[in-house]
């Protein structure tokens, strides 16, 4: 193909040189499909104030949602404060948190979260970036987690569903996370950026998925360049979507609900 010339995909025109302008516009349609194909979008970890959110985002490093939540009602009922991480017994800490994986080194991440907080911060969540992510255990993606989810301060949070689905979009090139941030962030209002993360992810879990995407079973598929990377026919495309609402899924985009398996209704999106 010429560099430059138009490729047509799925009925939609994209090019090598799309303005900032067109990039803008339809980054925006984007995030209007995602909005009615998941308007159940919500951070998928339990909890019921910052700190759980914290302690909870934390666990979720190579592990899933589901998971975290199996092992945080024991935990969460066990230390209730930050104190309590911060003095906890290494021992019987590294014993609840044993399912999550990596359990001596997220003791380790909780134990001086804990201490962190006590001695910088009375103990209590900070909510600004730049106290959090001076945190033991608080990178920025977990920080933009709290600061949506816990106290309503706008974040986009860069996770590897997020990064693979925005570049597969042409959204942006840029490879590094805060790159990426901000990329993103630049092209959608401000007080757009928890939700679109939401939604996002939710999308790459039930949907996009990274080594085969339900193309064919996708409301995107007039906006997404990368059509064509997993299969287009309605029938096997079907077969790939995951999660409660997968029939529901199937049906915005037009696919017979009828051919998403009963077990993939049951599955946990990954």
């Amino acid at each position: 193909m010429t560099a430059g010339r138009p490729r047509r995909l799925a009925g939609v025109t994209t090019s090598l040189r799309e303005t900032d302008l067109g990039r803008t516009r339809r980054a925006r349609r984007i995030g209007r499909v995602l909005a009615d194909t998941h308007p159940d979008a919500h951070c998928e970890l339990d909890h019921s104030n910052a700190l759980e959110l914290a302690v909870a985002t934390i666990l979720s490093a190579q592990c899933t949602d589901k998971r975290v939540n199996e092992v945080t009602p024991k935990l969460f009922a066990h230390y209730r404060q930050a104190a309590d991480y911060a003095g906890a017994d290494r021992a019987e800490l590294e014993e609840l948190i044993r399912p999550t994986g990596f359990y001596r080194n997220k003791t380790d991440s909780l134990i001086k979260l804990g201490q962190g907080l006590v001695e910088r911060h009375d103990g209590r969540v900070p909510g600004k970036l730049t106290d959090l992510v001076h945190l033991p255990g608080i990178g920025r993606k977990t920080a933009n987690v709290i600061l949506g989810n816990a106290f309503d301060v706008p974040g986009i949070t860069v996770d590897t569903h997020f990064n693979r689905l925005v570049r597969r979009w042409r959204l942006t090139t840029e490879t590094d996370p805060v790159k990426i941030e901000h990329a993103i962030g630049a092209l959608y209002p401000k007080r757009d950026w928890t939700m679109l993360s939401h939604r996002i992810i939710f999308h790459g879990r039930r949907v996009c998925h990274a080594r085969k995407p339900a193309c064919g079973a996708c409301t995107l598929t007039k906006l997404c360049p990368s059509y064509g990377t997993g299969p287009t026919e309605p029938a096997a495309a079907a077969k790939l979507l995951k999660g409660p609402r997968a029939q529901e899924l199937a049906a915005a985009a037009g696919v017979d609900p009828e051919l998403v398996p009963v077990g993939n209704v049951r599955a946990e999106a990954p």
